[in-house]
């Protein structure tokens, strides 16, 4: 009977031990793969995170090599006229003698006039689209917006030179010259030689080309305004005007903000459509009547007749002065928002 007793004994041990050995032998497996699963997600990530880095250094390289570029094409000018290059008003192939001012002020000129056109415009279509439109036009109205964003350049150009120009000299610039040309400080601006293309034409064509971006922009930030601070404003007897004004415009004045920059980058650096209505002529001239030029029509309308080497030097120092100008609109934008995102935290 003991030794009966005693063969059980064993048995149960060694079973337990047996069963223990097994688990163990079982966490031990499982950690090891779960080792080998860590070690392959650290691999993932590292593979990942170089990956993304080299796309982003891909963008930076290829930034600086425009820049360098740009710069060693454009020494030869640099070298010649020194700064006097950016207030000098003659640009004489025949001699030899370039300035950028012209092209430099149209470039500038057109723009402005663009953004106040358009950015009215574009706010107006972002609160029509958000706040007031019924809900069956919404939808065709909002892609028939998003289609003229994608309108070719040129198109525009083509209709502002043969259907545009001619409604705008034979009726807008008379009856501006009439009204506005009669005023004693901005007559100036409205006088001058009524030929349907010229500074002002080619500003309402950018402003025409940049109104659907500028409005898709501002009605997707508008859009998510969440609707329950709204409804409240609503609840309390707000009129839509004073719900867009105090609720929805302090909660997107970001977004609304980077919309109308992306539309002045656009504008900035136009090429075709201003080529066909500004008139290209190297004068200058306080009326926005007159033909000018532009910094990237003089590019297109030049490049490919630059004989000597210090005409093809002055076009590609044109080209990085656009490039400054248009890094000093942007960087100027950046620190806009980054003080009103700082004047939030304070709130």
């Amino acid at each position: 009977m003991h030794t009966q007793q005693t063969e059980i004994s064993m048995s149960v041990t060694s079973s337990a031990v047996s069963t223990h050995s097994q688990s163990s032998e079982r966490e031990s497996n499982s950690q090891v793969d779960m080792a080998a699963v860590m070690r392959r997600q650290q691999w993932q990530d590292f593979l990942f995170h170089k990956l993304t880095f080299s796309f982003a250094l891909f963008v930076l390289l290829v930034l600086i090599g425009i820049i360098i570029s740009l710069m060693i094409n454009a020494w030869p000018a640099m070298k010649e006229f020194g700064f006097a290059f950016i207030t000098t008003v003659e640009w004489d192939p025949v001699n030899d003698k370039y300035g950028g001012l012209i092209a430099i002020v149209g470039t500038l000129a057109t723009s402005v006039i663009a953004l106040l056109i358009a950015f009215p415009i574009s706010f107006g279509i972002a609160l029509f689209l958000t706040e007031i439109c019924p809900p069956w036009l919404k939808r065709p109205l909002g892609t028939s917006i998003e289609l003229l964003a994608g309108v070719p350049s040129i198109i525009y150009g083509m209709w502002g030179l043969f259907v545009f120009a001619p409604l705008f000299s034979n009726y807008v610039q008379p009856a501006l010259s009439s009204t506005l040309g009669k005023l004693p400080v901005v007559g100036v601006l409205f006088s001058g030689p009524m030929i349907g293309i010229g500074i002002l034409t080619a500003g309402i064509i950018l402003a025409v080309m940049i109104i659907p971006f500028i409005a898709s922009v501002m009605r997707d930030v508008f859009e998510v305004v969440p609707p329950v601070l709204k409804e409240s404003a609503y609840g309390l007897g707000c009129t839509k005007w004073e719900v867009v004004r105090k609720i929805v415009l302090p909660y997107t004045k970001i977004g609304v903000v980077g919309g109308v920059m992306l539309g002045l980058g656009r504008a900035l650096g136009e090429t075709m459509a201003i080529t066909f209505v500004i008139g290209n002529a190297h004068k200058l001239s306080w009326s926005l009547f007159a033909p000018g030029n532009s910094i990237a029509s003089t590019l297109a309308n030049e490049f490919a007749e630059a004989e000597t080497v210090l005409h093809t030097s002055s076009l590609f120092l044109l080209g990085l002065i656009l490039f400054v100008i248009t890094f000093i609109v942007l960087s100027a934008a950046k620190l806009m928002l980054l003080g009103l995102s700082k004047k939030e935290g304070t709130k």
